[in-house]
C-alpha cells in the first residue's frame, strides 16, 4: 500500500529543496530523493556486511548516472536507444561527491561502500551535482552506514562583481566564478573550481559566504536522521594497536628514519617496501594473535614518523623549507612535426604537453542533459602510463583518475583560451605523463602552458600550478609547498591551485581530515600565489609570450564574414560551388547560420584563394565597378561574360571596337578573359557592361594541312584560312 514519504524542507537562494525518504529503494540501507526546482535525483547508499580482507583502505564507490529521460530524450544512435557508459561530466560530479564525504567516514573501515545517483528529472536550470553531494550526505546519515555527517553543499559564482550563491545554470554562463563548496557544521570538507583570473580575497569570501549558505542543508539533514535514522551498524575496523605502534616506534624508529633520507624515489619505495615487509613478518611471528594489526601499525608508525620530522623537526623528506618547491625546469619545441610541445620537470614529476591546432569541425560534440547540442573547442587529456611510476602493466582505457586530473588541467587553461573570434582553432592538448613524484596535475597546467605558445596560441595570460599540503603533529598544522608522492600519501590534505599572476583559474581540494579551517586556507591560497610567480618566471625564460605565427605544419584557418541571405548563393546548386572551393583549394568549409565562414586550408596560400572565391560567390554587382570576366557565350550582335560566379553581364557588338568587323567572332572567342566594368542594372537584373579599351580584330589564323584537294584534276595540299567557330545564340 502507498504510503506518505517522510520529507524535509528549506529554502536555498530563493528555492525550495526538499529530501524525501521512506518509500524508494527500500532494500538499500539508505535511500533519498532530493529535489532542487524541478530537478531531482534519486541517492542509495549500501555498504556490505563483510571487511575486504585484501585492502587496507576505504572502497567506496559512486556512480551518477545521468538518464536521457531526465531531459526527455531519447538516447543513443539508430540502432542503440540506451545510455551508454558514464560520460566525463557523469564521472567527473562522482569524484567531487566521493571527495566530499570519503574524508567522513570511520578510519579503518575496508567494507565496500557504493553511492548510486540517478537523475529522475533536469529542469535545465539547476545543476545536477549539488542535489546529488546533499544526497549523498542524506542517505548516510539515514541509514546504519557509520558516516560522520551531514555535509551541506553550495555552488558561488561572481556575476558582475557580485557572489551569488547557487546561479542557474544560464547564470554561470556569465559568472567569472564557478566554486563548489561542501562542508560540516564546524568546516569545510571539498572545494572545487573553476574561475577567469578572480583574486584570492575573492575566493576566500566566496568560500566563507558558502559555509554559511549550506548552514540550512545541514540543519534539513539532521531534521530528517531525527524521524527516520536508522542506529549504526558496528563495523570491524582496521586500525593500528597501540602497543604494537608503540613497540614499532621504539625499535625500528632510526630504521625507518634513516630510509627515509633517501632522496631518490624508487630507491627510497623499495627501501621503505623492503623494511615494511622485515618489520611485519618479525612482528607477526612475535605477536601472532595481533598479526593483522601488524601492517597497520607499520603504516602508522611510518606516518607518524614523517610528520614529526616535518612539523616538529622542520624537516621535509627531500631536506626542503616549508615554502620551497623543487627545480623546476621547461623546455619548448620538443618534438618536431607536432603544432606545439612544452616539457614540464618539478623534481622528479616529469610531463611533456603536445599541441595540436584544428578546424571548427574538429570541435567535440557532449552529450548532456543541459545542452542537446553542446560542443567544446578547448580540451586537455591526460595520460598516465605505467612507467612513470617504474611499473610494467597492463594499458587500459583511460581511467577516472586520468580522466579528473586531465578536466582539471583543462578547467585551469581554460579560463585563458581566447574567444573563437580571435583564434578560430580547435585547440586539443594532451599531457604524457613521464615521471611521477606528486602533482602530476599541476604540472600538466605548466607544461599546458608552454605547448600553448609554443603552438603560438594567444592565451590571455600565462598559467601555473602547485600542490599544497598539510603534515599535523600534536595539533600543530603545517603546510608545504609542492609536495612529493611521500608527502601527499603520508599527509593530510592535496590542495590543488592554480592560476596566472592575476589569480586563481582553479581549484580542488582533496583532504583525509574532517575539514579545514579559514584560516588554513587562507594561507594555503598565499603560498600558492608565491609559487605561481616562481613557476611562470622559471616559464619565462624558456618562452616569455606565444609564438607570432602558428607552425608552417599547422592548418591555416580564415574567417570570412557573408550576409546570411546569401549562404544559398556561396553553396550553389546542389553544393556546386561549395564543391569547387574544396576541390581546387583542399579547403574545409564550416559555415554559421549568422553568416560566420570558417575556411580551414593545409596552406596560407590556398586558404587567401579560397577566402577569394567565397568572397566572389557572394558579391554584388556594383555599377561603375570594374571586373575580369570570362566570355561564356557568342550571339550574332552580343557577347556575355560571366564577371561574378553564376553573375553574367552582355556587350553590345558596336561597344567592342571602332572599327568594322564581319562577325562578333572576329573580336572574341569563348573562354577570353577581358577587362569590363558595368554601365547600368535595369530593373530586371540585367547587366550591360563596356569594355575598359575597344578591342582590335583577331587577325586571321593560317594551318597547313595535308588534307588533298583537287585544282583542275590534281591534289594539291596547301594553306587554309582557319574556318572561324561560332555559336548560335
Amino acid at each position: 500500500m502507498w504510503s506518505q514519504p517522510i520529507s524535509e524542507s528549506c529554502e536555498i537562494a530563493g528555492r525550495k529543496l526538499t529530501i524525501e525518504s521512506g518509500i524508494l529503494a527500500p532494500q538499500a540501507n539508505g535511500c533519498v530523493t532530493v529535489r532542487y526546482g524541478d530537478s531531482m535525483v534519486l541517492v542509495t547508499a549500501v555498504a556490505t556486511e563483510e571487511r575486504r580482507e585484501d585492502i587496507d583502505f576505504l572502497p567506496l564507490t559512486v556512480e551518477f548516472e545521468a538518464r536521457m529521460y531526465a531531459a526527455g530524450r531519447i538516447p543513443g544512435h539508430r540502432f542503440y536507444r540506451r545510455e551508454g557508459p558514464p560520460s566525463t561530466t557523469s564521472i567527473l560530479t562522482a569524484r567531487l561527491i566521493d571527495r566530499a564525504i570519503r574524508p567522513l567516514f570511520p578510519k579503518g573501515m575496508c567494507n565496500d561502500v557504493q553511492i548510486i545517483v540517478t537523475v529522475l528529472s533536469s529542469d535545465l536550470e539547476n545543476h545536477l551535482d549539488l542535489p546529488g553531494l546533499i544526497g549523498a550526505s542524506a542517505a548516510l546519515c539515514i541509514s546504519d552506514i557509520p558516516f560522520d555527517g551531514p555535509i551541506g553543499a553550495v555552488r558561488v559564482g561572481l556575476i558582475n562583481d557580485q557572489l551569488v550563491i547557487n546561479p542557474t545554470y544560464q547564470q554561470l554562463q556569465e559568472s567569472k566564478l564557478d566554486l563548489v563548496v561542501a562542508g560540516t557544521r564546524e568546516a569545510v570538507v571539498m572545494m572545487e573550481a573553476g574561475a577567469k583570473q578572480v583574486k584570492s580575497e575573492i575566493i576566500l569570501e566566496a568560500v566563507k559566504l558558502a559555509h554559511e549558505a549550506l548552514q540550512p542543508i545541514i540543519d534539513l539533514q539532521e531534521r530528517l536522521r531525527e524521524r527516520i535514522g536508522k542506529q549504526k551498524r558496528e563495523f570491524e575496523l582496521l586500525l593500528p594497536d597501540d602497543n604494537l605502534l608503540q613497540i614499532i616506534l621504539e625499535r625500528y624508529s632510526s630504521q625507518i628514519r634513516e630510509t627515509l633520507s633517501i632522496r631518490e624515489k624508487l630507491k627510497r619505495d623499495t627501501a621503505l617496501e623492503k623494511l615494511q615487509q622485515k618489520i611485519c613478518e618479525e612482528l607477526s611471528c612475535e605477536f601472532a594473535e595481533l598479526s593483522s594489526k601488524v601492517k597497520p601499525s607499520c603504516t602508522a608508525a611510518i606516518k607518524r614518523i614523517i610528520n614529526e620530522m616535518t612539523v616538529k623537526e622542520g624537516v621535509r623528506i627531500d631536506g626542503r623549507r616549508y615554502d620551497e618547491m623543487r627545480q623546476v625546469s621547461c623546455g619548448v619545441s620538443i618534438s618536431p612535426r607536432v603544432h606545439g610541445s612544452g616539457l614540464f620537470i618539478r623534481g622528479e614529476t616529469q610531463v611533456l604537453t603536445i599541441a595540436t591546432l584544428g578546424a571548427t569541425t574538429d570541435e567535440m560534440w557532449l552529450d548532456s542533459l543541459m545542452e542537446e547540442e553542446a560542443t567544446k573547442r578547448f580540451m586537455h587529456q591526460y595520460n598516465f602510463p605505467p612507467y612513470s611510476t617504474g611499473d610494467a602493466k597492463p594499458l587500459r582505457a583511460p581511467s577516472r583518475r586520468e580522466i579528473g586530473h586531465g578536466a582539471l588541467a583543462e578547467r585551469a587553461l581554460e579560463a585563458v583560451i581566447p574567444p573563437e573570434e580571435e583564434f578560430p582553432y580547435t585547440i586539443r592538448l594532451v599531457t604524457e605523463v613521464l615521471s611521477s613524484n606528486g602533482s602530476t596535475s599541476m604540472a600538466s597546467v605548466c607544461g599546458g602552458t608552454l605547448a600553448l605558445m609554443d603552438a603560438a596560441v594567444p592565451i590571455l595570460a600565462p598559467v601555473a600550478g602547485i600542490s599544497i599540503g598539510l603534515m599535523s603533529f600534536d595539533g600543530v598544522d603545517v603546510l608545504l609547498t609542492d609536495i612529493q608522492g611521500i608527502e601527499d600519501a603520508f599527509g593530510e590534505m592535496d590542495f590543488k591551485i592554480a592560476g596566472t599572476a592575476n589569480g586563481i583559474t582553479a581549484i580542488q581540494l582533496d583532504l583525509k581530515r574532517k575539514g579545514l579551517s579559514f584560516n588554513l586556507i587562507e594561507k594555503a591560497l598565499e603560498m600558492a600565489q608565491n609559487a605561481h610567480i616562481a613557476i611562470l618566471n622559471a616559464m619565462a625564460q624558456v618562452i616569455d609570450k606565444p609564438r607570432p605565427e602558428v607552425s608552417p605544419y599547422a592548418p591555416r584557418i580564415k574567417v570570412v564574414h557573408i550576409p546570411p541571405d546569401k549562404i544559398g548563393d556561396l553553396i550553389g546548386p546542389r553544393g556546386k560551388h561549395l564543391k569547387q572551393i574544396e576541390l581546387e583549394t583542399n579547403a574545409k568549409i564550416d559555415i554559421e547560420p549568422n553568416g560566420t565562414v570558417y575556411v580551414t586550408c593545409p596552406d596560407l596560400e590556398r586558404a587567401e584563394k579560397a577566402e577569394a572565391m567565397i568572397k566572389s560567390f557572394v558579391q554584388e554587382p556594383v555599377v561603375g565597378e570594374a571586373y575580369k570576366g570570362r566570355v561564356t557565350r557568342l550571339g550574332p550582335s552580343y557577347a556575355f561574360v560571366e564577371i561574378l560566379p553564376g553573375k553574367e553581364g552582355f556587350i553590345h557588338v558596336r561597344d567592342m571596337t571602332t572599327q568594322r568587323v564581319s562577325s562578333i567572332a572576329d573580336l572574341l572567342r569563348i573562354g577570353d578573359e577581358i577587362e569590363v566594368y558595368i554601365e547600368s542594372i535595369d530593373s530586371e537584373g540585367r547587366i550591360k557592361l563596356r569594355l575598359k579599351e575597344p578591342l582590335q580584330p583577331k587577325p586571321i589564323q593560317w594551318r597547313h594541312t595535308t588534307v588533298p584537294r583537287r585544282i583542275g584534276g590534281q591534289q594539291h595540299s596547301g594553306f587554309h584560312k582557319k574556318p572561324q567557330q561560332q555559336q548560335r545564340e
